[in-house]
């Protein structure tokens, strides 16, 4: 018989095998938890190149190139912000945060929806990729994660909800809810990054700083989308009417109302050069759009998001088209009306925020400089161009011109020559008339311009600017404006 001490090393000896042998098995992969999401399979890097056009040169302009975010929502089709897609010359696709970067294109995008889908027909591209869930209501809870690549490497950090508003898009005026969100995190955010809860997208973010992000919902884009692949997207619409609270118990008295104040005052309807809607009449007091009271600060008690403001009835379940009904005061009487939601379009806009599919249109006369006003226009001030463009021509983004006309054309500078000797300072004047011609587009300005009086071209300026006409020699304008282009390296003269 062996000592137990030599049967003791054996036993040692065999239980050290086995757990030698459990050290070098696998480790059984933890159970994901529910709902959890590997966001390295749906989130993907956009790169855009763009064109940017210089405001105050037009004839000028530089190619970007910048990386934001997109998320797999099906088979092929890839979701992102519209934002810079406008004035895009080329597009790529890259899965992973790093690698190789894959050419693509725009299927789809919708300005006032700041929304885009774009594809590639690299199959490899699409090999290892999962279409994200997209939440259907997105609900106020504590906390949220965003989700974006930084420098290769997948970020996951919570970010706190803060409150849900209602604002113009990104690259439009029809009004939208907006998810705001408070964050701690580095950088500049709004890059079209992930905003996730429990594995499912809550939104998308459109604009941001190291404090606070703005957040287009998951639900938003989902109604947008489903309309979209069904072809039934007419567009965003909006209020076309102008109101006042109705918390003043003079003034509705005035109008009709009894007991406590509620709904708001219309105070004006038609805007943005839009037929007025005679469903509305100034002096109304509405008091219900939709089935939703309004009360008299303006806003409407939403049940899955709480108190917000009316406008944003015009895009919560609706699209441009849509009827709503509505319930008014008018003259003391109880009334209902039916109110045809209008198309958010910036050619509706006396100065339209945007001006796309075509680079800026100019006139270059005796080096007199003309361009149409647009909001793009009053951003070449900059980031705080609401505080640093001149006031004159900011004024027209809320008051029509008081004959009416639906557009308007600024002299925004102009290049020396011996033509305008005395003129060389004048700037941004909002021209009225030109040989005694009224002119809202660059096409009335060169209409005008062949028929000069007296051998002068007179141009006049709308009232409350310092130079209210100039005039220029009709004999040598031509002569002058060929010395002004070739002088100063200006491909062409116009551009319409």
């Amino acid at each position: 018989m062996k000592p137990f001490t030599q049967i003791l090393g054996s036993w040692s000896r065999s239980w050290g095998l086995v757990l030698f042998a459990l050290v070098l098995l696998p480790l059984p992969t933890p159970a994901a938890k529910p709902g959890e999401l590997d966001w390295a399979r749906s989130l993907v890097n956009v790169e855009i190149t763009f064109k940017s056009h210089d405001a105050f040169q037009p004839w000028n302009s530089n190619t970007l190139t910048l990386t934001k975010h997109g998320l797999v929502v099906a088979d092929g089709e890839v979701l992102t912000t519209a934002q810079h897609l406008p004035t895009h010359t080329l597009v790529r696709l890259q899965k992973g945060g790093r690698g190789r970067w894959y050419d693509a294109r725009v299927k789809w995008w919708d300005a006032e929806a700041n929304l885009a889908l774009i594809t590639t027909d690299a199959p490899a591209f699409w090999t290892g990729l999962q279409p994200a869930e997209l939440m259907s209501t997105v609900l106020p809870v504590p906390e949220f994660n965003l989700v974006r690549w930084r420098e290769g490497n997948l970020e996951n950090r919570k970010v706190e909800f803060s409150r849900f508003t209602v604002d113009e898009g990104a690259l439009g005026f029809a009004p939208q809810m907006v998810l705001e969100v408070s964050t701690d995190l580095g950088g500049r955010l709004g890059w079209a990054e992930i905003i996730e809860h429990d594995g499912r997208v809550a939104g998308l973010t459109t604009f941001g700083s190291t404090r606070l992000c703005g957040v287009m919902p998951a639900s938003f884009i989902q109604r947008v989308l489903t309309a979209h692949r069904a072809d039934r997207f007419p567009g965003l619409g909006y209020f076309d009417f102008i109101w006042q609270q109705g918390k003043n118990p003079a003034l509705v008295a005035e109008l009709g109302e009894t007991g406590a104040p509620r709904g708001v005052v219309v105070q004006a309807s038609g805007l943005n050069g839009r037929k007025p809607d005679f469903s509305l009449q100034s002096g109304d007091i509405l008091l219900e759009i939709g089935g939703f009271d309004i009360d008299s600060e303006g806003d409407y008690l939403d049940p899955d998001y709480g108190y917000l403001q009316l406008e944003n009835l015009a895009t919560r379940a609706h699209f441009a088209g849509d009827i709503l009904p509505m319930k008014i005061l008018r003259g003391g009487k109880e009334l209902k009306v039916d109110y045809v939601l209008p198309k958010a379009e910036f050619a509706n806009e006396t100065v339209p925020r945007e001006v796309f599919y075509a680079p800026p249109a100019y006139v270059v006369t005796g080096g007199l400089v003309f361009q149409p006003l647009s909001q793009a226009f009053l951003r070449g001030w900059g980031d705080d161009w609401r505080k640093n463009a001149p006031f004159r021509l900011q004024y027209y983004q809320h008051a029509e011109p008081a004959d009416g006309r639906k557009s308007l054309v600024v002299l925004t500078g102009v290049m020396p020559d011996a033509i305008n000797i005395g003129y060389q300072e004048a700037a941004m004047l909002v021209v009225d008339r030109v040989n005694g011609k009224v002119v809202a587009t660059l096409a009335d300005l060169m209409a005008a311009l062949a028929e000069p009086k007296d051998g002068v071209h007179r141009f006049e300026f709308m009232k409350g600017h310092g130079l209210q006409r100039l005039l220029l020699d009709a004999a040598d304008l031509d002569a002058a404006t060929k010395r002004v282009v070739e002088s100063y390296g200006i491909p062409a003269a116009t551009r319409l």
